[in-house]
């Protein structure tokens, strides 16, 4: 538990305080998931924990990214992005999305398949589902962004385990 003292610096406070909640934010699992946007060499992408359901009139959803994310700037740019679930066999792929490995861009997409709905962004053929949505709305909080996306189509081919993510590891679902 954190007791505030008032002789601690408030930037150590506030730093400690940050800590204490990235701790705790450990504790909650998450579905892993990949956002992609662009096309051809312009692709990139991040693996993202953040991402969820927020109203199903109209079908939309959030995602939650940094600020200072070069994904985030092209999805400023294309107005477009797909949310992909990742299975528990794509560990691999939230890897690479990751940055894992120092690939970036249109790189982070080779040894996989991709297909395109309605708005062109790349779409995981085997994702457990992949949402493809254009963006309707960008707040700026902090360090992040909000991004609302409206669904335009769902490519659902399911049929595995979802990937999760834990305590810093990922684990399968069963």
């Amino acid at each position: 538990m954190n007791v505030h003292n008032p002789s601690l610096p408030q930037q150590e406070a506030d730093s400690a305080a940050s800590e204490d909640f990235r701790s705790a934010m450990r504790h909650l699992a998450s579905g892993v998931s990949v956002i992609t946007t662009g096309q051809g060499e312009e692709r990139t992408g991040l693996t993202a924990t953040s991402v969820s359901s927020l109203s199903m009139e109209p079908p939309s959803l959030v995602v939650c990214i940094n600020r200072a994310s070069a994904t985030l700037r092209a999805m400023r740019e294309n107005r477009v992005f797909g949310v992909n679930f990742l299975a528990a066999g794509h560990r691999e792929i939230a890897d690479r999305f990751s940055g894992r490995g120092n690939l970036s861009g249109a790189a982070r997409y080779q040894g996989s398949e991709w297909i395109t709905m309605v708005t062109g962004a790349p779409l995981l053929l085997d994702a457990l589902a992949a949402i493809d949505c254009t963006i309707d709305t960008i707040t700026e909080w902090s360090t992040h962004a909000v991004v609302i996306g409206r669904v335009e189509a769902i490519h659902q081919p399911g049929g595995a385990q979802a990937l999760v993510h834990w305590r810093r590891s990922y684990l399968d679902l069963c």
